[in-house]
């Protein structure tokens, strides 16, 4: 991948280097923080880097303006559209970063303000510590157009109490700040004004040794108490209704409960479900159930193949569709295809999650002693690529 020239202030991401401790500074307020191509890479040039500096002991990565990061280039998906695979690089930049983001040998910590959804939130939930505010919104809202919950989160929901995990993938519900140290997504909950105060504090610290950050952290952060109208208050109705079989079945489920006294946030939940891509919630529930028996390397390498074939549009082209409802024509009337779950047909979602040929897989680097290879310029999709430009 390319470099591509910019000052210091335009870089998407801007790293520093101070004593022990690193910054790394996602730079596009404008944009929220997008991820894009030249965000993956620079994320992992210095990640790899500073792992291996023995200079290195704390990481801290934040974002600049109201975002900490809205995820993933979604223009950039969909003007991929045109030619074959032009996304596949970045996808698989991307997947196998958030493997050494999980399994990174430094301290991390995020300092989360603002906005952190699907991708973005990638740069804060598998961080050792993740600090969060009263403005602080997650959510990974990837079904609703047409998607899956990627970036590792088929793992990290699937992992969480009950079936919290299906409901906030199926619906993408936005969890705030205190919803998010409950829910275990996040360490820490400090006051907005206080994150610079944090930042202070920890570019003080002596050591980058986990007890000392986890201190100095405490110092600023105080406890949570969820608001009474919590979705997290909801939890049985939710373990209920979210563990029925099928995407329609837990339809089914809601609006059986929908009337009774206490239910009417599920109205708002029923209408967002029914107005998204009944491909997208088919291949996210079975994703998310899948993941509670994988390990996070079968999750990524899974998520690979459902985005590189929901891209390649080999069951549907929904996720273009959403998108295009979403951002770029703003008209939030998607037209799916097929419009409804019953169309949807077991056999095409079969089809996305089978395995690639062995060579074409996402190469997660399990040896310790061999940790960083697996990168995309290792595999065979840089000549094929190649091919695909030339003919």
């Amino acid at each position: 991948m390319a470099k591509e020239g910019a000052t210091q202030d335009e870089e998407v991401v801007l790293g520093e280097e101070i004593d022990h401790v690193r910054v790394i500074t996602l730079n596009q307020p404008r944009k929220l923080n997008v991820i894009s191509s030249r965000v993956v890479y620079l994320l992992a040039e210095y990640l790899e880097r500073w792992e291996k500096d023995e200079n290195a002991q704390l990481v801290i990565i934040k974002g600049t303006g109201r975002a900490f990061s809205a995820g993933g280039d979604l223009k950039m998906f969909y003007d991929g559209k045109k030619s074959k695979d032009s996304c596949l690089e970045v996808v698989y930049r991307m997947y196998w970063l958030c493997y050494h983001i999980h399994t990174y040998k430094k301290v991390q910590v995020a300092l989360v303000h603002g906005i952190s959804m699907g991708g973005g939130a990638s740069l804060m939930v598998p961080m050792k510590f993740s600090v969060v505010t009263e403005k602080t919104v997650f959510a990974t809202p990837e079904a609703s157009i047409g998607f899956h919950t990627d970036c590792s989160f088929s793992y990290v929901l699937s992992h969480l109490p009950g079936r919290l995990g299906e409901y906030l993938a199926l619906t993408g519900a936005r969890l705030n700040g205190k919803e998010l140290v409950t829910a275990g997504l996040a360490t820490h909950f400090v006051p907005s004004e206080k994150l610079p105060e944090v930042e202070k504090r920890l570019m003080s610290l002596k050591s980058g040794e986990e007890d000392a950050v986890r201190s100095a952290i405490d110092e600023f952060a105080v406890e949570v108490q969820l608001d009474e109208e919590s979705i997290l208050n909801k939890k049985a109705l939710i373990d209920e209704c979210f563990s029925k079989d099928t995407v329609a079945d837990i339809i089914k489920s809601l609006e059986s409960e929908a009337s009774k006294e206490g239910n009417g946030w599920i109205g708002p939940v029923l209408k967002g479900l029914k107005r998204s891509s009944p491909t997208g919630l088919r291949m996210t529930l079975r994703s998310i159930r899948e993941g509670r028996n994988q390990k996070l390397s079968e999750c990524l390498r899974k998520e690979f193949r459902l985005t590189i074939n929901t891209l390649r549009m080999v069951i549907s082209e929904d996720v273009y569709e959403g998108i295009r409802a979403l951002t770029i024509d703003k008209d939030n009337s998607p037209k799916w295809d097929p419009p409804t779950l019953d169309k949807v047909e077991d056999d095409k979602i079969d089809r996305v999650f089978q395995p690639f040929q062995e060579d074409l897989e996402l190469q997660i680097p399990e040896q310790e002693e061999c940790r960083w290879s697996g990168k995309y310029e290792s595999t065979p999709y840089p000549a094929m690529q190649a091919t695909n430009v030339t003919s």
